[in-house]
């Protein structure tokens, strides 16, 4: 075994679980990207991942593994980026372990994030929202679940890890009603609860019958917490049948984070300042906030007639010379 694989093995070990205390996710996430990165270049080399030396992931082979992430698995540059910030991290941590293998690390280190369009966010209107609210069947263990959970996802805009997460004792449903919930960065965030979404819930945890400690959002057969690609799945299904009632949604790409997406944009739309709703949705920056003002096409509007008109006249361009008339008309 080459000095690699013990370095890999500190590096999650010491630094990320130790040091930094980093949350499940963020660990799942990094072990991801180097299991993805070492099986590539295994493949590659012919060699085991465990025998893979430094020269075996220098920045060329770094970078052909990246180039295959977008054109054969097909990930977003997003994804993309991700995965880089993984590899980063690590050869960060490298450097003062292994000072010898300063050259190569420093060319990883070098190696930039891809540049990507940033598109306007898909949110969905009040009939939207009314028609995929009302697809489950209620009259049912699960369609009561998936309600409860897709309402409590629009009012409170919870990413899909922190609703999957979610436990009994999390919700405070007398004075004061409030959800509870670790976010990014492990920051505590408390969020308030409507009436509606207060009763809801009421319902929902008395038919449920578990303890506090137990998931708010068990799955059907085990009482073990939904995973995060089972509330997309969930989602995409009560959408796609609501898309019936409703034909706006099936030209939708509708994700949990939709439904954040949702909640940020009534707020918006509803009066509610950029920094408030920066801290209802656990930003850590406004620059993440401020996505939703690009998306409020209403608020543009507004901000357009309240403007001065400037007395433009429409006309057309007519040039006194025949030459440039010429080339104009070309």
């Amino acid at each position: 075994m080459t000095s690699l694989a013990p370095t890999v093995q500190a590096f999650f070990s010491d630094r990320l679980i130790r040091q930094r205390h980093a949350s499940p996710h963020t660990v799942a996430a990094y072990r991801d990207a180097f299991r993805l990165l070492f099986s590539y270049v295994a493949d590659v080399t012919g060699k085991s991942p465990s025998g893979l030396d430094w020269a075996d992931i220098d920045a060329v082979s770094i970078g052909a593994f990246l180039h295959h992430l977008e054109t054969v698995r097909g990930n977003s540059v997003r994804t993309r980026n991700a995965r880089l910030s993984a590899i980063h991290s690590f050869f960060q941590f490298a450097a003062l372990r292994h000072p010898e293998q300063a050259d190569l690390i420093q060319r990883v280190l070098a190696i930039p994030d891809k540049r990507f369009d940033t598109t306007v966010v898909c949110y969905l209107n009040v009939a939207e929202v009314g028609a995929l609210l009302a697809s489950p069947d209620r009259t049912t263990w699960v369609g009561q679940r998936d309600h409860a959970l897709m309402l409590l996802a629009v009012q409170t805009g919870l990413r899909v890890s922190e609703l999957a997460a979610l436990r009994g004792e999390d919700v405070e449903l007398g004075s004061g009603a409030h959800v509870r919930c670790w976010g990014k960065g492990r920051k505590e965030r408390c969020t308030p609860l409507t009436k509606e979404t207060v009763e809801v819930l009421r319902l929902w945890m008395r038919r449920r019958e578990h303890r506090p400690e137990d998931p708010l959002f068990p799955g059907r057969s085990s009482d073990r917490q939904l995973t995060r690609s089972a509330v997309w799945r969930l989602i995409t299904k009560h959408a796609s049948a609501a898309s019936e009632s409703c034909p706006s949604l099936a030209h939708k790409n509708l994700t949990p984070h939709t439904l954040r997406h949702t909640c940020a944009m009534n707020l918006l739309q509803s009066g509610v300042d950029v920094a408030t709703i920066a801290l209802w949705l656990g930003h850590s920056s406004l620059q993440s906030t401020n996505i939703y003002v690009h998306a409020d096409m209403a608020l543009k509007e507004r901000a357009l007639a309240r403007t001065t008109p400037v007395g433009a006249r429409a006309g057309r361009y007519k040039p006194t010379d025949k030459l440039l008339a010429f080339l104009e008309g070309l």
